[in-house]
């Protein structure tokens, strides 16, 4: 049967630019779609310390950029594209974007997630102007000026340490005890333009044209305080990126999407791979090897048709 590629991978993050390293090396006719930037979240990390291979650790972007120049060089296609719905009829899968549609054999889904966000008053309003959700993009902004992380994850920590060297007096602001690796925590608390603050509850961003502070309640006393700052940085947890699979797909619990050993989902031919899946454990070693799985999978259903 024909069609416009054999695979059609969605995201080009760790796990979208793995599995395209490996279909196009398998033969395999490949497109990766890219809503926005290419690399996905990679191009949002600073640096990278657990990714195996890289004693001194690896810097996102480099990484990204690495692993798109082998894809591309392995024969994968990459476009910038919205894709707005999925179809599957007779064994043709059919992607959908605002201005076009093209047709495959099967579909790797990698569109990763994105920053979870407070919804507080003063967030909206303030977005771009103090509030942001990537220190790595936008700590330049607030580089030698007292901000708020939100946040006590990996994610948190690690933008608190870049704002640190950015001249910040950092103010670590988690609902709960710290769930960062102890590395990082041990970083944190050694530095001392960091402070961390648990059990408290944000409750507003405020300013007019810019943020000046962030009201919030200790949760274990009840008492109320303004911390006074020029920015707030908001990691406290990401949202798969799958609003546009609902009217295709049936989705598990926070969106996520339920697969089998092989990243399959419900629909044969198509897979997921990285943080959209359910019990992810949202590492980028783990999305690569998702990634890889679903590839060789697809090449086996494929070859099967």
């Amino acid at each position: 049967m024909y069609t416009d590629y054999d695979v059609i991978i969605i995201g080009s993050g760790s796990a979208g630019l793995a599995a395209g390293i490996y279909t196009s090396r398998a033969g395999f006719s490949t497109l990766i779609m890219e809503k926005k930037t290419m690399g996905g979240e990679l191009m949002n990390i600073q640096l990278i310390e657990n990714y195996p291979g890289f004693a001194n650790g690896v810097m996102g972007p480099d990484l990204a950029s690495a692993m798109l120049e082998q894809a591309s060089n392995a024969g994968a296609e990459v476009e910038i594209g919205e894709v707005t719905a999925i179809k599957s009829k007779s064994g043709i899968k059919t992607v959908r974007t605002d201005d076009q549609t093209l047709t495959c054999k099967g579909v790797i889904l990698a569109t990763g997630s994105h920053t979870k966000k407070l919804k507080v008053p003063g967030e909206e309003k303030l977005a771009n102007r103090g509030v942001f959700y990537c220190a790595t993009c936008d700590g330049a902004q607030s580089a030698g000026k007292p901000v708020v992380v939100a946040g006590a994850g990996d994610s948190a920590l690690t933008d608190a340490l870049y704002l640190a060297k950015l001249g910040c007096k950092v103010t670590i602001l988690g609902r709960s005890l710290p769930r960062a690796s102890k590395v990082l925590l041990d970083r944190a608390e050694a530095n001392p333009n960091i402070e961390i603050k648990c059990g408290i509850k944000i409750e507003s961003i405020v300013g007019d044209d810019w943020v000046t502070g962030v009201d919030y309640e200790d949760t274990a006393t009840g008492t109320k305080s303004r911390l006074e700052v020029a920015g707030i940085y908001i990691r406290i947890g990401m949202v798969p990126n799958t609003q546009f699979l609902e009217d295709s797909l049936e989705l598990g619990p926070g969106g996520l999407i339920p697969v089998n050993e092989n990243m399959e989902t419900a629909i044969p031919g198509i897979y997921a791979a990285g943080d959209v899946r359910v019990n992810s454990p949202a590492q980028i070693a783990t999305s690569v090897g998702d990634g890889v799985t679903a590839a060789m999978a697809i090449g086996q259903y494929i070859n099967s048709l």
